[in-house]
């Protein structure tokens, strides 16, 4: 054999395992949650050799002093699990947000993970009502609307949950699209206990304006089934921005006049489907330009005229209900408009049901 292309080969496998090491966290984000003024709180991080490789821990650094840290090995046979312990001294008030940095000869940089919560004077829990069952969680709301956002807000809701089982809850959203994030606090629920799952719009990355709508579902923990019985419905509406118009400009913007805003559907008298007619009208100086039309909820159907109007130009909008459909509808049935007039670039008609 070619000494050389021997000498190669060796140095190519000596290399292999050390690049095939890899240091994971289960979750690399940890929130406390509330915890009390001058109470320690400990969080427990599960971290993984995921190669089949054993690795070294040559360092565990923390972003402050008033974080200690303790792990139990330092030496992690292949695919083997242990647990690094943190703990937070709580002395100062308010929000905390602790790095801790995971030094190994895994990789040349450090495994990053954050401990984070909130210090108060006194824990204090959710006061209302969890009125859905979202599997083994109970919350104070099953829908989400996030209405007149423009491109580039970061609006959120927050959902109170509490764990309705007898084991402890690692919350999760399942389903979740790429404009929405997730976040709960705390990160772990202790049977009976409250918590708070934040869902922020990343409105940045919608791209059509009017109605989005989607599910995602609550998990009590990684793994968990997404089933109808966890759903959580989101509708977001992304409204063009006129802020850059100029006074002239809106002077002679185009102007909608609805006859009205809402129909009265409470009776369809013993009919299977009900309409009624909208007269739509441009009062404005510009062309008028109805760009999207959507429904809330299913159940209706739409006819308009036309989606461009002339100054001074009518036409029809013909809206019709399946009495059906509309019995099983969660919120109050609506038709969303967008349009180019920039004081009412959102335009929605209610459906009256009862």
């Amino acid at each position: 054999m070619n000494k050389k292309f021997l000498i190669c080969s060796l140095a190519l496998v000596a290399t292999l395992p050390v690049a095939a090491q890899k240091l994971t966290a289960k979750s690399e984000v940890i929130d406390c949650g509330q915890v009390l003024f001058r109470h320690p709180v400990t969080a427990q991080f599960e971290l993984k050799n995921s190669s089949h490789h054993a690795l070294t821990v040559n360092d565990v650094r923390t972003s402050c002093g008033c974080v200690a840290t303790d792990i139990g090995l330092k030496t992690i046979q292949g695919n083997g699990d242990f647990k690094l312990s943190a703990t937070y001294d709580a002395k100062q008030m308010g929000h905390f947000e602790k790095q801790i940095a995971v030094y190994s000869d895994a990789a040349e940089s450090p495994l990053m993970l954050t401990l984070k919560g909130v210090v108060v004077s006194e824990v204090r829990d959710y006061a209302g009502g969890y009125a859905y069952t979202l599997g083994m969680l109970k919350a104070d709301r099953n829908t989400i609307e996030f209405d007149d956002v423009n491109i580039g807000d970061r609006p959120f809701v927050d959902i109170h949950i509490q764990n309705a089982s007898s084991s402890p809850a690692t919350p999760v959203m399942m389903h979740l699209p790429n404009y929405l994030k997730a976040e709960f606090s705390p990160s772990t629920i202790a049977p009976g206990h409250a918590g708070v799952a934040r869902v922020t719009l990343l409105s940045n990355i919608l791209h059509s304006y009017g109605l989005t709508q989607t599910s995602i579902y609550l998990g009590a923990f990684p793994g968990d089934k997404a089933r109808d019985n966890k759903e959580i419905t989101v509708s977001t509406v992304l409204l063009p921005s006129f802020q850059n118009l100029s006074e002239s400009e809106l002077v002679n913007a185009p102007q909608i006049r609805l006859s009205a805003r809402e129909l009265d559907f409470r009776s369809f008298e013993g009919k299977k489907k009900k309409s009624g007619v909208i007269n739509i009208e441009n009062v404005g100086r510009s062309t008028l330009e109805i760009s999207s039309m959507q429904m809330f909820t299913s159940g209706l159907k739409v006819a308009l005229g036309k989606t461009k109007l002339a100054p001074g130009e009518q036409t029809k909008l013909k809206i019709t209900a399946e009495r059906k459909e509309l019995r099983n509808v969660r919120s109050q049935p609506r038709v969303l408009m967008i349009t180019n007039d920039p004081a009412n670039a959102k335009v929605v008609i209610n459906i009256n049901l009862e």
